[in-house]
């Protein structure tokens, strides 16, 4: 069985379930104390799965459920265009732990056991019941301020109260370098956040802000403590693996070096230079390398220029990819065509260069980290600019 069947058989089953939960939730609330758990999903293959997953269980004496925020309705109208826009809502789905390993048969999946009083456990355990009701279930979704992680983070910190301490973390990390550990084998996942996302990113992350990233929960869990009759215990009483796999996940092997972007973007560059020095070299512009080229900037900036000014996901406004990569760059794709624009596009050529000449010399200074391959990419682009100049500068010779 495929994935998204998979997945999807799961997204049925939850609803399914869910209604038999809450009414269990009624009994159950005058039961035992439940026994909560933070389970945790290593990484996977897929760009879905690259963070990994967290979800919590819930046992009692007559039911054994385990709670999903990461679920979402693909038939929800225009779900492409709102999750792009950032109009992500997610939802929350409880089903039978019996299915907890659905969908994560090759990962590593760990299960610790929390260390709660019976007032916290069915604390927690009546929050999330609440919560999987059809009129609470779906949230505005954030991918690191709201997501999987966070929610049953926030949960169970409610249950707990302030006498929870998280240990130390590892300092002088920022969203983008975690999300690059994560994405290290996948070199076009890295191209793409560090496209779309800018400086929102970049900045120190609390030890609290870390835990976006399952494993990073897991391990904060791991070392938390909480006080009990004056002393401090273990926020986990046991920890155990309930499904094998390794610690570094299901993923892929690395983006072959020929076909990474940073490859691609030498290449490009280095046509570019060939391209531009036969250009000067015969007073001549080769308009259909010209044409291509700007399109494409063109068509990548516009994405980048609705991430920054429509879209409401996190980190995607302010960007300052939109000083080389915009949808201005259709003047010199179109433009270049007609004779009479001669003039605007010697214009929009000299200031282009001196654009990303000034971005490529001062972007250490920027609050907003680059990936390696758009330096050649912006060398490109200046040199074609810088060519189309010069070459209408000199005279023509004569044949």
């Amino acid at each position: 069985m495929t994935k998204m069947l998979r997945f999807l058989l799961a997204v049925v089953m939850a609803c399914l379930a869910c209604a038999h939960a809450r009414a269990q939730a009624d009994s159950a609330a005058h039961a035992d104390a439940p026994v909560v758990s933070l389970i945790t999903c290593y990484p996977g293959s897929d760009i879905y799965e690259l963070y990994g997953h967290t979800q919590l269980r819930v046992r009692g004496s007559d039911y054994d459920w385990v709670f999903n925020y990461g679920t979402f309705d693909f038939r929800a109208p225009n779900f492409i265009y709102r999750f792009v826009k950032g109009e992500t809502d997610y939802m929350l789905a409880c089903y039978p732990a019996s299915y907890m390993l659905l969908g994560y048969e090759s990962r590593k999946v760990v299960e610790q056991v929390l260390n709660l009083t019976p007032e916290q456990a069915r604390s927690v355990r009546d929050a999330l019941f609440l919560g999987a009701r059809p009129e609470n279930r779906t949230y505005r979704y954030n991918y690191v301020l709201d997501n999987c992680s966070t929610r049953p983070r926030d949960i169970v910190e409610a249950a707990v109260g302030a006498s929870l301490q998280y240990p130390a973390m590892p300092k002088g990390l920022t969203f983008r370098s975690m999300m690059h550990h994560y994405n290290e084998n996948y070199a076009w996942q890295q191209f793409g956040i560090d496209l779309a996302l800018g400086p929102g990113l970049d900045y120190e992350l609390t030890p609290r802000r870390q835990m976006f990233a399952p494993i990073s929960l897991m391990t904060a869990f791991a070392g938390a403590t909480v006080e009990r009759d004056g002393e401090r215990v273990p926020l986990v009483a046991s920890t155990r693996v309930i499904n094998p796999g390794s610690d570094s996940g299901d993923i892929l092997p690395p983006t072959p070096w020929p076909l990474r972007p940073l490859t691609l973007a030498l290449l490009l560059l280095a046509v570019a230079v060939a391209v531009s020095v036969r250009d000067v070299t015969r007073r001549t512009t080769t308009r259909w390398i010209d044409s291509t080229l700007f399109s494409l900037a063109s068509l990548a900036g516009l994405l980048v220029a609705f991430l920054v000014f429509i879209s409401t996901h996190e980190a995607t406004s302010p960007n300052y990819n939109l000083l080389w990569l915009h949808p201005l760059h259709i003047v010199a794709a179109t433009m270049v065509w007609i004779k009479s624009a001669k003039k605007v596009v010697m214009c929009y050529h000299f200031l282009n260069f001196a654009v990303i000449f000034l971005t490529m010399a001062l972007w250490a200074l920027l609050p907003q980290c680059a990936n390696a391959a758009f330096f050649p990419l912006m060398g490109s682009l200046a040199v074609r600019s810088l060519s189309y100049v010069v070459t209408n500068k000199l005279p023509r010779q004569r044949k």
